[in-house]
C-alpha cells in the first residue's frame, strides 16, 4: 500500500491544484460561502478520517444540551438513503448513516438530520426545529456555508503539517486552510504528553493569535455496554476476544486493550464498512467479540457474543471550561 501511495504521487499533485484553485475561488468571491442566522459550530479536519469527529460532536452535545436546543447537521456518509432526512425512532441506521445514528440513538433529544446540501439542511432546520446552536459534522471543506466557529482537529502522530495530499498522504485539503478555525484541536494525544512536546506541537501548527490551541486524549470506558450481561475490560481477561473495527484508525484501542492485558485478535475493515451475511458468520463462532460503538450500530441484533466500547475525548489542563464559554459567547 505505501508503494501504491508513492506512486501516486503525480495524482496527489493535481489533487492539490484543484484543492487550492477550488479555496482561492471561494477566498475572492467567485464561489459564495453564505452565513445564517443561526448559529453554527463546524467540528472538521483536513485529513481523511481518524481525528475523533464523532466524539467531539458528543462532546458538545453532552456540555450544552441543558443550556441550549441542540440539531446535528452531517452529509451521512455512507448512507442508503438520499436527499434531506431528520431522524426518528424508526430510521434505520442503513438510512441515517453509522455516525449519524450513533449520535442520535446516544442523545435522541437532540435534533440529528443528514443532508449532503448543507445550505438546505440548515435552512429546513432554521424553518421547522429553530435550534439555538446547528452542530455541523465534518464540513469544514463544505465552503458553501460559513460557519460562525470552526474546531479543526488534527491527530497526535499524524498532524496535518506533516501530511500530504490524497492519494499519496491523507490530506483532502490544503494545510495553510487551518487559518479559518477558531480552535484547533489536537486529539488522541497520549496521557504522558509533556509539556515540552505541546510546545513543539505548537511551533509546527503555528497557531494564529486568534485561535485556542488545545490537546485532548481519548479516554476509553472500563464498562462495556451492549452485552446481555454488564461486563468489565477485566472480566475479559481469561477470554479469547475478537476485536472487530471498521473505523478510519484502530491503532489507539488496539494500544488500550493491549495495555489491558486482553488476549485478542484483530479483524480490521475499512471505515463505515457495512458487513456481509458472511462476515456476521464469522464474528458468530467467536467466543466473545468487542468492537467500537460505531461499528455496533451497524452489528446491533445480528450477535449475541457482542459488546462495545466507549470513548470520549478528554481535554487536557481544564481547557474544556474556555472552549465552551468561546461556542456561548457566539450564541445570543
Amino acid at each position: 500500500m505505501q508503494l501504491l501511495r508513492k506512486l501516486a504521487f503525480p495524482f496527489s499533485l493535481l489533487y492539490g491544484l484543484v484543492v487550492y484553485l477550488r479555496n482561492y475561488l471561494f477566498n475572492v468571491g467567485v464561489f459564495s460561502s453564505v452565513s445564517f442566522k443561526t448559529p453554527t459550530i463546524c467540528v472538521g479536519n483536513l485529513s481523511a478520517g481518524g481525528t475523533g469527529k464523532t466524539p467531539m460532536i458528543e462532546l458538545l452535545i453532552h456540555n450544552l444540551q441543558n443550556q441550549y436546543k441542540l440539531a446535528v447537521l452531517s452529509r451521512g456518509y455512507g448512507r442508503k438513503s438520499k436527499g434531506l432526512l431528520i431522524a426518528n425512532s424508526t430510521t434505520s441506521v442503513e438510512e441515517l448513516g453509522d455516525e449519524p445514528y450513533q449520535i442520535y440513538k446516544k442523545y435522541p433529544a437532540v435534533t440529528m438530520v443528514v443532508d449532503g446540501n448543507r445550505r438546505n439542511g440548515i435552512a429546513t432546520l432554521e424553518k421547522q426545529i429553530k435550534p439555538d446552536i446547528i452542530l455541523l459534522d465534518d464540513a469544514y471543506q463544505h465552503r458553501k456555508v460559513k460557519p460562525t466557529f470552526s474546531i479543526l482537529l488534527t491527530a497526535y502522530g499524524n498532524l496535518y503539517t506533516d501530511d500530504w495530499y490524497l492519494p499519496t498522504g491523507n490530506l483532502r485539503d490544503a494545510k495553510n486552510e487551518a487559518k479559518r478555525a477558531n480552535v484547533i484541536i489536537v486529539t488522541k494525544c497520549p496521557g504522558a504528553i509533556t509539556a515540552k512536546e505541546q510546545q513543539l506541537i505548537q511551533q509546527k501548527l503555528k497557531p494564529k493569535k486568534h485561535q485556542q490551541l488545545l490537546f485532548a486524549i481519548l479516554s476509553y470506558a472500563t464498562t462495556l455496554k451492549g452485552y446481555k450481561s454488564p461486563l468489565t475490560i477485566n472480566n475479559l481477561k481469561d477470554k479469547k476476544i475478537t476485536l472487530v473495527t471498521g473505523i478510519a484508525n484502530p491503532k489507539p484501542l488496539v494500544n488500550f486493550l493491549s495495555t489491558q492485558g486482553l488476549d485478542f485478535e484483530h479483524l480490521a475493515y475499512k471505515d463505515h464498512h457495512f458487513f456481509t451475511d458472511a462476515e456476521i458468520a464469522n464474528f458468530a463462532s467467536k467466543p466473545f467479540v468487542i468492537t467500537t460503538e460505531k461499528d455496533f450500530v451497524r452489528l446491533q441484533g445480528k450477535l449475541s457474543n457482542l459488546c462495545y466500547i466507549e470513548v470520549q475525548h478528554q481535554i487536557l489542563h481544564e481547557e474544556k471550561t474556555k472552549l465552551l464559554n468561546s461556542i456561548k459567547n457566539i450564541v445570543r
